[in-house]
Parts: C-alpha cells; structure tokens; sequence
C-alpha cells in the first residue's frame, strides 16, 4: 500500500483528502504544519507528498526546498496543492523542487491521476538509480581487479622466491631483502588504488574491453568532492 503526507494546515481540506485518497487504496499520513510535515516525512518515507502552499510559519515552498534538498527525502515526488494561479507562483513552486501541482478546486478524478503519474514516474526514477548503482558496483569490482591483479601476482612470486631462497643451504640475504621491496611496493600500488576508489564520489564510468567498464581512477577532480 502507497503512502501519502498531506501537509495542509486546514484539518478540513486534510479529511477530505484522506477520505478520497483511502478510497483509492492509499494509506494517508496527515501533517497541520510545515515543521510536523518535515518531521513525517523523515520519519515516515512516505512515497509522495500532498503540500499546501499557503500555509502560517513556514511556507509550503519552504517545506518543499527543504525536503528535496535532504538526502533522505530528496527522491519523494512532491506535488503542490494551490488555490494561486500566477505564472510566477506556479515557477516559484516548481524551482523549489515540486514535482507537479494542482489548482484549488480540484476533482477527485485529477487528483488521483496526477498522483498516480507522480508515483510511477518515482518508481521510474528509483529503478534507474537501482540500475545505476548495479553499473557502478560492476565497474567498481572490474577496476579493483585490473589495478590490483598485476601487483597481487608480483606479489605471489616474489614470496615463492623468497621460500625458494631460503631452501637453499646459502641463501642470499640481498635476494631477499629485493624481493621484500617488491612486495612492499606492490603492497603500497594496492593501497593507492583502494584509496583512489574510495575516495570518488561522483565515479566516472568508462568503457574497457567485452562490453565491461571501469571506474577512471584519474577523473577530474571536479567529478570528486573534496
């Protein structure tokens, strides 16, 4: 079951909401103010929001510019509820991270249309970012594996020297101590590309060979933050 906030500060437009909303199948979380409306929405991960605009304290433009800029609820679709009908009022709305409105007096039929769009498109938008994150977890292991293989392998035969040297009856302190530096140095090449991947924020994904890809480890530090 979907659930919507409606943030409104007249319990009345709230009621009616609700009843027309649970009709529909929804489950209806309700909100009298902008500080209560943020609050659920933290709380509750609704799965759109119902905003009033004109509303006492703070504004629904202000709710709206708070919640789609927190993390955790910047993926909500919110849609603005509004008896103003300016050009200017409807940017000022949208510019603050509104999914869509609707004009007071609205009918239940647009109501539930314009709902139902917002909520497929944010089931869009989260299996897109599903898909992105699996893109990137697959670049990701394929980059380790090509940065750390070449050391990883220096590695396994400078101790398989190492084991070969000591079994001599002779062996040579000065091959060993070589090979030490190669493994230490084949140890410091992998913990600069672990350190290299976790430091990316924004990672760059580029092609590689047979339809895989990789993380570049050397993107600008303009798709980093810092």
């Amino acid at each position: 079951m979907k659930k919507i906030l409606v943030i409104d500060d007249y319990p009345d437009n709230v009621f009616l909401i609700q009843d027309r909303l649970e009709q529909e199948g929804f489950e209806v979380i309700k909100a009298y103010d902008g500080l209560m409306g943020i609050q659920k929405a933290i709380e509750e991960k609704p799965d759109l929001i119902l905003l009033d605009i004109m509303m006492p304290g703070i504004s629904g433009y202000e709710v709206c510019k708070t919640l789609t800029t927190r993390e955790e609820t910047k993926q909500i679709p919110i849609i603005l509820l509004t008896a103003l009908t300016e050009a200017e009022n409807l940017k000022e709305g949208l510019q603050a991270g509104a999914f869509d409105y609707i004009k007071k007096p609205f009918n239940k039929t647009e109501l539930i249309a314009r709902i139902n769009s917002a909520l497929r498109f944010s089931e869009t938008n989260k299996f897109l970012i599903e898909i992105e994150k699996i893109k990137t977890f697959a670049a990701t292991v394929t980059t380790a594996n090509h940065e750390i293989k070449q050391p990883l392998t220096l590695i396994n035969l400078s101790t398989a020297a190492i084991r070969r040297e000591l079994a001599k009856e002779n062996f040579s302190k000065e091959a060993i101590i070589k090979r030490i530096e190669f493994i230490e140095k084949a140890a410091n090449d992998i913990i600069k590309v672990l350190e290299k991947l976790g430091s990316i924020k924004k990672p760059v994904i580029t092609p590689y060979v047979n339809n895989l890809h990789i993380v570049d480890l050397e993107a600008d530090l303009g798709n980093k933050e810092v």
